[in-house]
């Protein structure tokens, strides 16, 4: 099994619906997304996948949420804009736009760092 992983960071501001305490507030970090993908198979030259597709694909979605208050975007306007539930919607953008591709990978993991020392990861159901 072969494995890739490439990251990127952006920065964004948020407020935790419902949480007690300064959390709660607005406030902002400078996230960090890294994508995990696997297969079995190299193409003919010996890549699971060109970094730079993959780069791209986490590089536009993160054009629509760099610089913003998530609490504003979809889907974090009706769900709350927690690691979690970024990594959950960075991994179901990510996914559709590698249905795109010709043999592509499949996504192990999405692991979103609000901090150095912070984060969350999504894995999809195998």
């Amino acid at each position: 099994m072969f494995q890739v992983s490439v990251e990127e960071t952006f920065s964004a501001g948020h407020a935790l619906r419902g949480y007690k305490g300064k959390c709660e507030n607005p406030h902002g970090h400078n996230y960090r997304v890294r994508v995990d993908v696997a297969g079995e198979q190299l193409d003919s030259i010996g890549l699971l996948i060109d970094f730079s597709q993959l780069k791209k694909i986490l590089r536009d979605l993160i054009g629509g949420v760099d610089h913003t208050f998530l609490n504003d975007q979809p889907p974090f306007d009706a769900i709350n804009p927690s690691a979690e539930n970024m990594a959950k919607f960075f991994y179901d953008e990510t996914s559709k736009q590698m249905r795109k591709l010709p043999n592509a990978p499949r996504i192990t993991s999405i692991t979103v760092w609000e901090t150095d020392e912070t984060s969350a990861t999504y894995t999809p159901a195998t």
